[in-house]
């Protein structure tokens, strides 16, 4: 290569340099990760196309999900500007808020099904505390942990434990005996550096507290989706009912799917509450094997992202607020998925950005713009 060929590659590959400096830094300025936005845009716009064809191509329905979904990316973007000290600063005063509002909804909450998770807001909807809460948990118990060294000592878990005990209280007299509730606390203190000893532990008390929890804790129609679990033919047209048709949704779709808009066990009524709790299986009747297994890759890709993003962060709090969304992100998933699939009882949880639901999806969305900030405030 001639001195003058070598100096014109020189100078493109430092032109080429500086322009993808430039487009990094576009991102960073905006304090955006464009992996991680848009994987979730993915997942948002086939939430709404599966909304359509579950809701027998309501539009007003769709409309509001879409809404919601605006909503959520406008909370994104600006959760995604505020610096992560800022949320150290406010993260006691958003529990306290959630709290607050679990106890209005035990005072004046709208009652559905028998349970009282609802308020109503005039002109805007209704919306559920409890999902709120999810957002604000894992907040208060990262800058809680954040604040002393790692692993924590037995004290800093009691006050922990006590910490998620309460939401969960208030949440269980509603009576909604939610355990996704305080996953995301979960995650946060095993990420903090907990001692497999006291793990183990409290999983062996657990099993020792079990039958208590059964006998005096369980509402009867818990008990009842517990055992359905394990022989759902024994009341097939009335507990077992969802599960039998779940499956029968899920392995009618086969290798390739029905085809959108061609599900039957949802578009015929066989299906309940399918554009919601079992939103997976109108997807698996429609779209099949192959459909499933890209929306698992999707599902997987966020999930890894997000640890990713916690691995590389430099202070406790993002380690652990990052972990904790990605990791909680995989439990609703996992428990969506199986309960759909009859390896667990039903227990109403959403799948994630999928199933309808506006507070949900928008608690979610804002979930993902901290960490976006954890990301890019460096």
């Amino acid at each position: 290569m001639i001195p003058s060929q070598q100096y014109r590659f020189l100078r493109q590959a430092l032109r080429d340099g500086r322009s993808i400096k430039t487009d990094s830094s576009r991102w960073t300025k905006l304090h955006l990760d464009p992996w991680l936005l848009c994987f979730l845009i993915l997942n948002s716009i086939l939430g709404l196309m599966v909304i359509y064809s579950a809701t027998a191509a309501d539009t007003a329905m769709v409309m509001r999900q879409a809404i919601s979904f605006g909503v959520g990316f406008t909370l994104l973007f600006i959760c995604a500007q505020i610096p992560p000290k800022v949320y150290q600063t406010i993260c006691p005063y958003l529990y306290m808020i959630a709290i607050f509002l679990l106890l209005v909804v035990l005072a004046v909450g709208e009652t559905r099904m028998g349970a009282k998770r609802w308020i109503s807001l005039p002109g805007i909807g209704s919306m559920q505390p409890s999902e709120f809460m999810k957002f604000a948990l894992p907040l208060m118990m990262a800058w809680y942990f954040s604040k002393y060294a790692f692993p924590p000592k037995f004290v800093n878990i009691v006050i922990a434990l006590v910490m998620m005990l309460v939401p969960f209280i208030l949440v269980a007299l509603q009576p909604d005996l939610n355990i996704g509730l305080i996953i995301p606390g979960i995650f946060v203190l095993f990420l903090s550096g907990m001692s497999w000893s006291l793990i183990l532990g409290s999983l062996s008390a657990l099993a020792v507290a079990a039958p208590f929890l059964w006998i005096f804790f369980l509402q009867e129609y818990q008990k009842k989706r517990v055992l359905t679990l394990f022989d759902p033919e024994s009341d097939a047209l009335g507990a077992g009912w969802n599960i039998i048709q779940s499956k029968i949704a899920i392995g009618s779709g086969g290798i390739s799917g029905k085809g959108y808009l061609s599900g039957t066990q949802s578009h015929l009524g066989y299906l309940p509450e399918h554009h919601t709790d079992f939103i997976m299986s109108t997807y698996a009747e429609e779209f099949g094997f192959i459909g499933v297994f890209i929306l698992f890759s999707l599902f997987a890709a966020i999930i890894i992202r997000c640890l990713m993003i916690g691995l590389n962060c430099f202070h406790n709090f993002g380690r652990l607020y990052a972990g904790a969304v990605g990791l909680t992100f995989f439990f609703f998933v996992f428990l969506n998925s199986g309960m759909v699939s009859g390896i667990l009882p039903v227990t109403g949880d959403p799948l994630p950005l999928m199933s309808y639901g506006g507070t949900a999806v928008i608690t979610m969305l804002a979930s993902m713009g901290i960490v976006m900030s954890i990301h890019t405030h460096k």
